[in-house]
Order: structure tokens, then sequence, then C-alpha cells
């Protein structure tokens, strides 16, 4: 029979329904008060009105009145609440790692650069360097990818024209062996709305970003256009190039339309250094790699009562896995770390690390607040409706995506991963901004976690989209990759999960599996202004 309910940890005095618990139903020791929906949660003991609501072995919340057992929680009888936290003088280091005996010696198929990385991809990117060039990055794309075979035919032409016409109408992309250039896997468009009329600090972090995404494994070579007048400047930008990658040696194409002259002038000279630079990234071929040059972006979004209990825990299983091959694994959305700061502040391998994260997070929840916000505003209405009642339940789950490892490093936004292990990275909760930043961070790889459903995808990096239940994954197949609801049914365990993402990782690594994102162009990029995003 499957379970109805579920204590995560044995000081918890919730649990969570892990299917519907009409009212009157005995469940863990007590009966329901009134219909508790799957993946809510009910008391277990008496709580009392300011008492502590425990999760995961943390605080979560605190009640608003008296809580019975049995009594179901929500917005209307819980408030956000989280425990203090600081730095400790001891390291909570000590770690088991996990047998990967089955892993050691498999690898992946990527592409090799010369600073030592290995892309999972090869694209060459277009971006502008200023918002004022987004017309003419755009042109530059369409041009090329028509002219070169990139551009897939829009699905929704053939309905159109029978609409139109009673017709059929059908568009189709060339294939990749058909096309000039096979090696290069893609030409990816990176336009923003940055660049100018910002602090010389946005302009810094801008060009750190895009520098990031120049520089990344997964990219060939890029075009890069400037208006020319703006604060985020080339020698900026060519500055940031250096520090993630010194003697930067892939193609990369610079040009000021204020130097060039018209826009005829700038998109010829434009195309033609750019056809260049694709046939130098076209001799560039996959090659096998060990699984220690993987580096794993871990992130959610649309989550559910469901996400920290399937997808996330599995997804944590995946990254000590990584860890101990001698990967790299980056776990972000600060504000979504609210209630384990402790917990991972002493997993920091030093002191200095843990003094940097508790750092971030303070100065974080800090201009939150300072503008009438903070961490509590995080939950949307649909993490609400699907049981996660307060950012500190919502936290707690997100961050099992981390795994148990020692924290390696902690890196601020735009920064980049330099060392193996886990990486905490400085970002906010928003999907698209935090996969942003963890690909300008490196991330080869994106493992993304939803069990409400979001299409979420990158330019550069397959982001593979986990479900957290399968009612998710049969009503929307064509974004999600692949289903941890077998957990939830009792079917599966973590490991076995684990196993199954593991290959899927893999194999999207070497491209032979094509993630749903990438097969819908799902090229979200949004870089983050440093301001108050949840």
């Amino acid at each position: 029979m499957r379970q109805q309910i579920l204590q995560i940890h044995p000081a918890d005095n919730v649990i969570v329904a892990l299917q519907d618990v009409p009212k009157g139903t005995p469940a863990g020791g007590v009966t329901a008060l009134r219909d508790v929906p799957a993946k809510h949660k009910l008391t277990t003991t008496f709580i009392p009105q300011n008492g502590d609501v425990i999760m995961y072995g943390v605080l979560v919340g605190q009640a608003k009145e008296d809580l019975p057992p049995g009594e179901l929680i929500s917005t209307a009888n819980v408030r956000h609440a989280s425990g203090n936290f600081g730095v400790r003088a001891e390291r909570k280091t000590d770690w088991q790692a996990p047998d990967v005996s089955t892993w050691k010696d498999r690898s992946f198929l990527g592409y090799h650069r010369s600073d030592g990385r290995v892309g999972t991809g090869n694209y060459w990117i277009i971006l502008p360097l200023v918002f004022c060039e987004n017309r003419n990055v755009q042109l530059l794309h369409e041009t090329l990818t028509k002219g070169l075979g990139y551009q897939k035919g829009n699905p929704y032409e053939s309905l159109l024209q029978e609409m139109l016409h009673g017709g059929k109408h059908t568009s189709q992309a060339e294939s990749a062996s058909s096309r000039p250039f096979p090696q290069v896997t893609g030409i990816k468009l990176l336009t923003h709305t940055m660049g100018c009329g910002c602090t010389k600090d946005d302009a810094r972090t801008l060009c750190g970003i895009l520098a990031g995404y120049v520089t990344h494994p997964n990219v060939a070579g890029a075009t890069v256009l400037s208006l020319g007048c703006q604060n985020a400047q080339v020698a900026m930008l060519r500055e940031e190039i250096e520090k993630r990658s010194p003697g930067y040696d892939r193609p990369l194409v610079i040009l000021e339309q204020q130097q060039e002259g018209t826009e005829k002038l700038l998109i010829e000279q434009a195309m033609r250094q750019t056809f260049d630079g694709l046939a130098k990234a076209n001799a560039q071929e996959r090659k096998p790699a060990p699984l220690s040059k993987l580096i794993v972006g871990m992130e959610c979004g649309g989550s559910d009562g469901f996400s920290g209990i399937s997808a996330n825990p599995a997804v944590g299983k995946v990254a000590d896995r990584i860890v101990a091959l001698g990967g790299s694994v980056i776990l972000s959305e600060f504000p979504e770390l609210c209630g384990v700061e402790q917990e991972l502040s002493d997993r920091c391998v030093n002191t200095g690390l843990a003094e940097k994260y508790t750092g971030l997070m303070k100065t974080y929840a800090a201009r939150a607040e300072a503008v009438g916000s903070g961490f509590d505003s995080n939950p949307s209405a649909g993490n609400i409706r699907d049981g996660l009642i307060t950012d500190a339940i919502k936290s707690a789950g997100a961050a099992r995506k981390g795994g148990s490892s020692p924290v390696t490093d902690v890196i601020d936004y735009p920064g980049w991963v330099q060392r193996p292990g886990l990486a905490l990275l400085c970002t906010p909760g928003s999907d698209v901004e935090s996969t942003t930043a963890e690909v300008g961070a490196g991330a080869n790889v994106v493992l993304f976690t939803t069990g409400l459903g979001t299409p979420t995808g990158n330019p550069v990096t397959p982001v593979l989209k986990l479900s957290t239940n399968s009612r998710l994954a049969a009503k929307m197949p064509d974004i999600i990759d692949l289903d941890t609801g077998p957990i939830i049914n009792g079917d599966e365990t973590l490991e076995q999960a684990a196993d199954r993402i593991m290959e899927l990782l893999i194999s999207s690594a070497s491209g032979h599996y094509t993630a749903k994102a990438q097969l819908l162009e799902q090229d979200d990029f949004i870089p983050w202004k440093r301001g108050v995003s949840l």
C-alpha cells in the first residue's frame, strides 16, 4: 500500500501528506482535523501560539495561534521564521563520501579547451555590450542562423497556413550534417537591457557575467557588438575575460558601431569575421573526458511540496557523487537557503569561507528588508498553493540539492568556479537569473527540479528538467526530461533515482541526449542587476 504520510526528520513536529488525507483519517499517530491535500503538512503535536514549527529538523515557522495535533498548517495559522546563524570555530566537514566505483571509469564526450575545462557543447554566441546594439545583434543572428542552417522552422507556421488558406506548410531546419559547420552546436543570441544608464559597478558586473559566457567551456567563440560610448566598455570586458581565462585563445570578434560607421559596414564586418571564427570553431571535435570535468549547476523553479523529498534530495545524491569524482557543483539561490544558513556555514572548509557566506546572506537579507520586503516574500503563489507556505520550508527542501559534502568555495556574483567541490554562488531565487548566473560561473550542465512545471532553459548549457511528481511529468512531457515521482509512490529509492539522473547527465554532456529546453530553443538569459530580486 502506498505510504500516506512522511516525517522527514525525527525532530519534526509536522508531517507531509504524500496523498490526500481526508478529515477524520488517522495519519502518523494523529487524526486529521480537516482535509489535508497531498504535499501539505499537518501537526503531530500541540504547538502553542508563537511556538516553533520544525521541519527538516530546523525552524521553519511559528504558530500564529494554538495548533492542536492533526491540524493543517497554512499561511493563516503559521508565519515564516528561521533560526539565527553565525560562524562557529568548529567545522563540520567530516563527510562520508558515497561509493562511486560504478562511475570512476566513466567518461563523457566533450570539447576540450586550452584552459583545461571541457565543454558539453560547442556554441558560437552573439551578444551586445549595451542594449543599444540589441537590434544589430538580432539582425546578425537571424542572418547567420538562417543562412547556415541553424534556424528551426516555427512549429505553428503550418497551423497558420491552414487557418489562412486551408493548406499545409512545413518548415524544417537543415540537419547538422548538411551545415557548413557541423561541429558548431549552434549560434546563440544573448540580448539584455543593461550596459549604460547604470553605475560603474553595474557596468563591471555586466562585463563580468558576459565574460563568463565568452570564456565558458561550452562556447567555441563569440561576436560582441558595442556602441562605443556606454559605461560597459570593451576594455572592461577584456579585463574580465582575462581574469577568467588568462591568454584566452578562442575566436573573438569585437566591433564598435561608432568606430565602424554605418549599420551596413558594422554588420558586414561582423559577418565576415564571424564566418572566419566559425570555421576555426568547426575544427573542434568531441573527445573523452573524465567526469571530474563536469561542473553541474543545481537549480529549482516552480517548486512544490514534494520538491524537498523527491527530486531535490535525489539531485543531492548526484551532487555528492560528482564531488566524490573530483568534479564541481554549484548551489545558488541565496534567498532559498534561508533557515539552513548555520548548517551550510558549519560545512564550509574554513572560517574565512563561512564568514564570506554568512556575510553575503545577511547583506542580501538586509537589502530586501530595506525596501520593505524580506526572504519571507520569496514563496510564489504557486509554491504556497502546493504546500510551501514559508520561505524556510521552501529553503530547507531546496538546500537538499547541494547534497552533504563540505563547502569548498563561496562565490559572489558574477564570479566563477575555480576549484572542485561544492560551491555556494550568491544569486537571486528567480530561476532564470540564477540559472544565467550558474552558467556564467561555468556550469556545463544544469539539473533543474520542478514540481509545478517551468520551461526555463539557457542558450549554451543543457538544462535538464526533473519533475518532483509523476502527474507533472505526464501533463508536461514537452519540458520534463526525467520523472522522480516514483520516489513519492514508493516505487524507487533516492539512490535508484540518482542512478537514472547520472546516466541522463552523462548522455546529455556527451551530446547523445538533447534536453527538452534545447529542443524548444528555450534560450533564457537574464543578467542580475545587483538589486533586490527574490
